[in-house]
Order: structure tokens, then C-alpha cells, then sequence
């Protein structure tokens, strides 16, 4: 048996289901909602990428290092936007999680919370990982302050480590989270989508 199987994972209205070309209509949508391939410091594909971006994904999946989600309204199967389990390494138990964006207007919802949580369960209490890792780019605040605030811990910034769309280069921070920090990081998620929103 595989590492990483394929596999659906839903809570709260939200599913993440296994990216595949039928999701390229819907993944134009929600990256179109508020022209996300735009922005310097994410891999959004512009729209007459989508094609592309999937079929990398999928070959990434064959080879086994990057499993890319669909993020859907679970009502509805309307895409919101697209997250990945990526630099699996089964041998020590890590894997990290990445090639994450949204339409604009969930952005600041339950969905990213809702998708970590579902994330990082399957890969702590299914997959048995001793360890979950994040990347950014140093740019990136809006993401190293989500990604904090899921309890992970800043391990380092990589310097001249990748090429951004626009051909600079970037240094990537680097975090993760241990299997025993996931306790407390589960509670503190649950606490965070089940108080009240104002």
C-alpha cells in the first residue's frame, strides 16, 4: 500500500477532493475572483495555465511527491480554490502542505481553517506523520501569518532559494509542526471556527 492513498476529506460544508482536469472550469473561476495570478508571491495559474497547472499536478501525484486537492463548497461541488500535501517523504513520516489559494472573496472565511484542520488530522491521526512543513515566500505576510497561527513554529528562511513568476529571486520561510504539537494545535483550531465570528 501506498503512503498516500487517494482519498476525500470533508467538515463543515467544505471538501477537499482529489484535483483532477475536471476541476480546470472551476479553478479559472475562483482564481479569476479577484485575479489572483496577479499577485508576485503565489503559483495561482493564470487562466490559460489551468490546463497545465492540473496536468503538472497530476504527474506530480503519479511520482508520488505532491497530492493536489480541489477545495469545494461540499453543497454546491463549487470550486473555491486548490491545496496539496507536497514533498512527501514516507520514509520519515513528513510531509508539507502547500500550493495554497483561494478566491478572494472566501479569503478571511472558515474554508483555509477548515482545510488545514482536515490537512492536518489525515496527515498526523491517518498517515501517522512526525512531522508537518510549510513554505513561503519572505514577502508573503499574509500566509506566514496564517501559517503561525495554526501553531506552526518558523524553522528558517532559505536565502536565494527560488524563482518567483516575475523572475526575481526569493528567500523561502521555512516552518513546521511535530506530531506532538498537534494536540494543542487541533484545540486552538476548533476553538477558532467554533467562536463567533463578528
Amino acid at each position: 500500500m501506498a503512503f498516500f492513498e487517494p482519498v476525500t476529506l470533508a467538515a463543515r460544508g467544505i471538501a477537499l477532493v482529489p484535483l483532477a482536469l475536471h476541476h480546470e472550469n472551476g479553478l479559472r473561476l475562483a482564481a479569476a475572483d479577484g485575479a489572483l495570478w496577479n499577485l508576485r508571491v503565489t503559483s495561482v495559474p493564470e487562466p490559460e495555465q489551468t490546463h497545465q497547472y492540473i496536468a503538472d499536478a497530476l504527474t506530480m501525484r503519479e511520482a508520488g511527491h505532491r497530492f493536489a486537492f480541489a477545495v469545494t463548497e461540499d453543497a454546491t461541488g463549487t470550486v473555491l480554490g486548490c491545496t496539496s500535501f507536497h514533498d512527501i517523504v514516507p520514509a520519515v513520516k513528513r510531509v508539507e502542505i502547500g500550493y495554497t489559494w483561494y478566491a478572494k472573496s472566501i479569503q478571511r472565511t472558515h474554508v483555509n481553517t477548515t482545510a488545514k484542520l482536515l490537512l492536518l488530522t489525515h496527515a498526523f491521526e491517518t498517515l501517522g506523520c512526525h512531522v508537518v512543513g510549510w513554505r513561503t515566500d519572505n514577502f508573503n505576510f499574509a500566509s506566514q501569518n496564517a501559517i503561525e497561527r495554526l501553531g506552526a513554529k518558523k524553522d528558517g528562511v532559505l536565502r536565494g532559494h527560488a524563482l518567483r513568476r516575475d523572475g526575481t529571486i526569493r528567500d523561502t520561510v521555512m516552518y513546521s509542526m511535530r506530531s506532538g504539537e498537534w494536540p494543542e494545535a487541533k484545540a486552538q483550531l476548533l476553538y477558532l471556527l467554533d467562536k463567533p465570528r463578528g
